[in-house]
């Protein structure tokens, strides 16, 4: 996919290629939508905001899923870039659709990296903050296993319930419990 986005870019002209800047027609020039959608993805991942508006323009879909069932907010969320992920929702993408096999949200994948500056622009974009995966897990479950305290103390100021169990009967604090983390399972119970 790489080697595909440096031909592309390559093909946009020497101003293009030496600036890493793609321009709308050599996206529009794209063979198939099917590619469109793949670079929106590979963007996404990169951080290539520049390439959101005219990938977009060019008949790929802001809220489609990757072959691993990823959405584009999901992957820049998940691989730190703030500035993409802002273009993504600032453009109409659904920062609230969790990703097709696990139902895992783009604000539990940020719990997970310790991206604590998305994981705040997630909640802005208003989804549930005690949206749960298929396992019943929520992001303050997440951030409490992973010890992420800046992202605990963000999901407790936006109403996260502290109180929900898992499916196995886990709750944010006994999951940081069980990773013998005293500490942060006393601050998520009070």
């Amino acid at each position: 996919m790489l080697t595909y986005l440096a031909a592309i870019l390559a093909a946009a002209g020497p101003q293009a290629a030496a600036t890493e800047r793609q321009t709308p027609p050599a996206v529009a020039a794209l063979p198939s939508p099917e590619r469109r959608q793949q670079l929106l993805f590979e963007a996404a991942r990169l951080g290539r905001t520049d390439m959101i508006d005219p990938l977009l323009k060019a008949g790929a879909d802001i809220n489609a899923y990757d072959e691993r069932g990823f959405t584009p907010v999901i992957l820049a969320a998940y691989n730190g870039q703030l500035a993409t992920v802002d273009a993504l929702i600032g453009k109409g993408a659904d920062a609230c659709r969790p990703d097709r096999d696990q139902g895992n949200s783009a604000q539990m994948g940020v719990a997970f990296k310790g991206e604590d500056a998305i994981a705040a622009r997630l909640l802005k974009a208003g989804c549930d903050v005690n949206a749960r995966n298929h396992a019943g897990q929520t992001a303050l479950m997440m951030a409490s296993l992973f010890n992420r305290r800046a992202q605990v103390e963000l999901l407790l100021a936006a109403g996260a319930d502290r109180t929900i169990q898992d499916a196995a009967g886990r709750s944010a604090g006994s999951v940081a419990a069980g990773q013998g983390n005293a500490a942060m399972a006393e601050r998520v119970k009070r």
